[in-house]
């Protein structure tokens, strides 16, 4: 399994639109089933590969 922190520092990417709810800053990618925050451009851009794993989110 691949760790978030293999794939680089944070790529933070800039502010499109306000939400109301920090739950809107994710989704379920539809490959995996992971919670991705669209804030990271690292956990985006890894669940946009064709057949990836899930992503080990270290601290």
């Amino acid at each position: 399994m691949t760790k978030l922190s293999e794939l680089g520092p944070p790529l933070i990417g800039t502010r499109q639109a306000l939400v109301k709810h920090e739950a809107q800053h994710l989704y379920d990618c539809p490959t995996c089933g992971q919670t991705v925050d669209r804030r990271d451009l690292r956990q985006v851009i890894w669940h946009e590969l064709p057949g990836h794993e899930r992503l080990e989110i270290d601290s």
